[in-house]
């Protein structure tokens, strides 16, 4: 009897603290939706990034990704694994919930994606021999783990995604266009969609 009262008491706690999580997420989430995302209140949003003490002995920090790392609300950057940003099409200003389990493990969550456009570009590679993704006349870095899962080289077209409301350096992609390949060959990225002419998705 005494465990039953014992293991109860430990998920009143846990669904309490899980609700506090969830509250403050909500509270971070509208403050973003407020208003356009700048430059400014990116780094503002970073400083009200919270860090939470959950009952199970881990920590949970949310931030703000930067187009590589999460900042957290001390400025302190936080690595996200390039498979995980590449996969999940991280942009800059995205919010992030990072888990720090008791044995160390990173575990991120997407809490608060930020407004998003595509825009088309080509794949360069610049002088000091990075790959760019040129757009609307303006270089946008990109991780190189995304560009390795596309087979992707200099020349091909890219589909990219940035921040809608805010300039940003770094942009993910969503797609490539194989320099000279038909439209037959187009490399899709997962979530992608083909629209017909007659309004149907493939």
């Amino acid at each position: 009897m005494d465990n039953k009262v014992s293991n109860l008491a430990l998920i009143a706690q846990m669904i309490d603290s899980a609700e506090k999580s969830i509250s403050s997420a909500k509270q971070l989430l509208r403050e973003i939706m407020g208003g356009p995302a700048t430059k400014a209140n990116l780094s503002a949003l970073s400083e009200k990034a919270q860090v939470l003490t959950v009952s199970e002995g881990g920590k949970i920090i949310e931030g703000v990704f930067d187009g590589q790392n999460m900042i957290g609300p001390d400025k302190k950057q936080y690595p996200v694994p390039a498979n995980y940003a590449s996969k999940s099409k991280l942009i800059e200003g995205d919010v992030l919930k990072l888990t720090i389990a008791d044995d160390g493990s990173f575990i991120y969550k997407q809490i608060g994606p930020a407004e998003r456009k595509k825009m088309l570009g080509m794949l360069i590679v610049d002088d000091k021999g990075d790959f760019r993704v040129m757009a609307e006349g303006k270089p946008f870095k990109v991780l190189l783990a995304s560009l390795t899962y596309f087979k992707a080289e200099a020349g091909d077209e890219v589909t990219i995604v940035v921040p809608k409301d805010t300039e940003s350096d770094w942009a993910a992609v969503e797609n490539v266009i194989k320099k000279g390949a038909s439209h037959a060959d187009i490399e899709m990225g997962e979530g992608a969609k083909v629209i017909l002419d007659e309004d149907e998705e493939l």
